[in-house]
């Protein structure tokens, strides 16, 4: 392994003349991209990570040899260099090299000229000549399917903004932050319209009197049925003004007048119907009933408010309970159909040029009306029976607020939900759970305000406090604005395996600067999105849906609406990082454990100065990895070779989690990522990894969830498998056969398996 720090001394003159420090990096990813060039043989790759390192270690020692007395040199040199170690011993890798070069010499011309760089072409290539599998890019958004023709050209677009905005609207320090794999800024590609990432949204507010996805005006809704119709429709309209995904923070609750509204409709029907079939209607003021309907609160009713009609007939007061029997059964029967369609619309819509099915969560729980526990019953069962085809609903994550005196202990009025939530995610992998009890969930929590209840998005986001203004720190209305991601195992690998021993004083120094390159490249893009107008977002913000923007006018500043929202730092890869510098990670020892919740610490007690500072909504955040996990690995992979417990996998382990591949109870597990739930205020989420039919032993499940709740975590799943034979419908847990049609999974279709961690990934990036 080389030591780059003998050639930092250097600087290297680029094409243009622009003079830059040394960077390693970009050489180690230029060599690794030579080798990637190479087409497969039958689904092999013709190389290692081995030889990549090889080759850029013996660059580097050349370059140190051969400028150790020099102060600066020409890219054209190093490239020579390259070209020269290649040849030697990698004749095919040297050819396709040497042919980029000059491919890449021919488009800079014919699109710039000889005068001034760009990576655009270099970029476009990459998504023309790959698939998803090879190229980052194409697979950064979850739900973005960037193998298909709209899903390309989406990334087409994606990859020039990408490069337009690093070459022109940012600093270049941050962009080579991100280039060389120090950090990680997410949705760049959003970076110039000045989008932000993520919104939970406040239907009842919508719904109150209406709004326009400009192509028309909605009317309130009246029934159950447009009540999930209209939620589907606004989140598909505010994914269009976002980069992120879009929640609902209170399902239940925004859902429970609609069941009313319905059950209102049906009464009245069923009262009319009954007394006209019994002749009872030319006696009874059908109009006056029907006023008092309207005046219901709920579709718990005591029938004794209609025994003036009734007039001593018991004939009357039977059809007034077989009216309400019969309306409630509809009721019933009609929020099961919407919940239905709320699910099927929210996993075959589209946005964004009909390339991406819009990342949704809805948050629910607490509500304890008739209504709002319809609701949920009804959701819940829709989510059971699945598609179409009975295959597991992905959209939208759903997410079951725990709360002890609401429905976390068995006398509670919605403990049955809890179970049959608990009993669901058994079989469908959702909902997942959060967790009202922790203590950083409870600040501000009001039991009568449902507004103040935690709310998380799928991919694990949270928005709650709110240091600029505390009278709002609510979930409603808010979100993310944007967050960057930092590469914990390179700087876990400078300071600890690179320098030879464990330099604690030098990691935590690079990290708090990296911590504030991060807040500057934040508040850099906070100033941009600022800097637009009501008419850029004139869903999010010219429909209020943003917290306070119903009250901006067209000349207004963001600022004043968008400070509601975090700028969130992220990171991941903290055992890796631990690996690299004592040797263990925090699931194989306490030493390890204190050092990782120490590093974790001082990463929030940095964003909470930065919000003292600057009076905005810094938070920590437990990034969802994605196509980051994989992109991080390969540049110190190519830099630093293949480390035994750090670099020798495809991906660094998500946030703070303790590795999946490493074999641990349940219970350590938990009690050790529990504490880090509380240190990381912008999102997070623990996972449990089960085999077996979960759906069989749902008291074990449910045990499972206590276990997180005992152990203070705001957000936690639990992954198991789920399969699907696509031929008879069966859904379980199959192994080489069928349980529901006895077929072998070879013969005809395979069999569909799904997984929920890679559904639980962030909706923009």
């Amino acid at each position: 392994m080389v030591d780059e720090e003998n050639l930092s001394h250097l600087t290297v003159i680029k094409r243009s003349g622009k003079k830059v420090e040394w960077n390693g990096a970009k050489i180690a990813i230029a060599i690794k991209k030579a080798f990637d060039a190479l087409e497969k043989q039958e689904g092999e790759d013709l190389y290692t990570e081995k030889d990549v390192n090889k080759v850029f270690n013996s660059v580097v020692k050349q370059i140190e040899k051969e400028y150790k007395d020099q102060d600066k040199i020409k890219i054209e040199a190093i490239q020579d260099i390259i070209e020269d170690k290649l040849k030697k011993n990698y004749e095919d890798v040297y050819k396709t090299f040497s042919e980029y070069r000059e491919r890449r010499n021919k488009s800079r011309q014919a699109f710039i000229g000889e005068k001034k760089q760009h990576k655009f072409v270099k970029a476009i290539e990459n998504l023309g000549l790959k698939t998803a599998g090879e190229e980052d890019a194409k697979r950064e958004n979850a739900n973005v399917d960037g193998d298909t023709a709209m899903g390309t050209m989406l990334q087409y677009g994606s990859t020039v903004s990408k490069e337009f905005a690093k070459a022109y609207l940012m600093k270049p320090k941050f962009a080579e932050a991100h280039d060389n794999g120090d950090i990680h800024i997410h949705d760049l590609d959003f970076w110039p319209m000045g989008t932000t990432t993520c919104c939970q949204i406040d239907l009842k507010k919508l719904f109150k009197n209406g709004f326009s996805t400009g192509h028309g005006f909605l009317r309130p809704p009246k029934d159950i049925m447009s009540y999930t119709a209209l939620a589907a429709i606004v989140i598909q309209s505010n994914q269009n003004d976002q980069h992120g995904g879009q929640a609902i923070p209170a399902f239940d609750y925004y859902m429970a007048p609609g069941v009313l509204l319905t059950f209102k409709k049906q009464f009245k029907q069923a009262i009319a119907d009954f007394l006209d079939l019994t002749g009872f209607d030319h006696f009874i003021n059908m109009d006056k009933i029907a006023k008092d309907i309207d005046k219901l609160d709920s579709i718990d009713v005591d029938l004794s408010i209609f025994d003036s009609y009734a007039k001593e007939s018991s004939e009357v007061k039977k059809i007034f309970k077989k009216a309400y029997d019969t309306a409630y059964k509809k009721t019933d029967r009609t929020t099961y159909q919407a919940m239905e369609a709320f699910i099927h619309n929210l996993n075959t819509m589209h946005s964004r040029a009909g390339a991406q099915v819009p990342f949704s969560s809805i948050n629910f729980g607490t509500d304890t009306s008739p209504e709002g526990r319809m609701v949920m019953k009804n959701y819940l069962l829709a989510t059971d029976a699945g598609l179409g085809n009975h295959e597991t609903p992905i959209f939208p994550i759903s997410i079951f607020k725990l709360k002890e005196g609401v429905n976390y202990n068995k006398e509670d009025p919605n403990y049955d939900l809890f179970r049959l939530a608990c009993e669901v995610s058994a079989k469908r992998l959702f909902p997942n759970f959060s967790f009202i009890d922790s203590p950083f969930n409870l600040e501000g929590y009001d039991p009568n305000n449902y507004e103040t209840e935690v709310g998380y998005m799928g991919c694990r986001t949270r928005v709650l406090g709110n240091h600029v203004d505390p009278s709002k720190a609510i979930t409603p209305g808010r979100g993310n604005l944007s967050f960057t991601s930092i590469n914990l195992p390179r700087l876990g690998i400078k300071h600890g395996i690179v320098s030879g021993e464990t330099d604690l004083d030098g990691f935590f120094k690079e990290l708090g600067e990296l911590e504030d390159l991060v807040k500057d490249e934040l508040l850099e893009r906070f100033e941009h999105q600022c800097s637009k107008h009501i008419y850029n977002f004139p869903f999010l913000l010219g429909q209020g849906v943003w917290i306070d923007s119903e009250k901006l006018k067209p000349g207004d500043r963001l600022r004043k609406v968008l400070k509601h929202g975090t700028l969130t730092v992220g990171f991941i890869g903290l055992a890796e990082c631990l690996k690299a510098l004592i040797g263990k990670h925090h699931g194989e020892s306490k030493e390890a454990q204190e050092l990782g919740l120490k590093i974790v610490k001082f990463m929030r007690d940095r964003v909470d100065k930065y919000s003292e500072e600057y009076n905005l909504n810094f938070s920590l955040i437990a990034t969802p990895a994605e196509g980051l996990s994989g992109r991080f690995t390969n540049i110190d992979k190519a830099i630093y070779g293949k480390i035994k417990g750090v670099t020798d996998r495809d991906y660094y382990t998500n946030s703070f989690h303790v590795p999946v591949y490493y074999n641990i109870s349940i219970v350590d597990k938990l009690k050790i990522e529990g504490p880090y739930h509380a240190l990381t205020n912008g999102g997070h989420i623990s996972y449990v990894e089960l085999d077996g039919d979960t759906a069989m032993n749902v008291d074990a499940f449910e045990k499972i969830i206590r276990l997180m709740h005992d152990n203070k975590m705001g957000y936690g799943a639990i992954n198991h498998p789920v399969d699907r034979d696509p031929v008879c419908g069966y859904t379980g847990v199959i192994g080489d056969y069928c349980p529901g049609c006895g077929r072998k999974e070879y013969e005809g279709v395979p069999i569909e398996r799904v997984k929920n961690a890679s559904l639980n990934s962030c909706g923009g990036r």
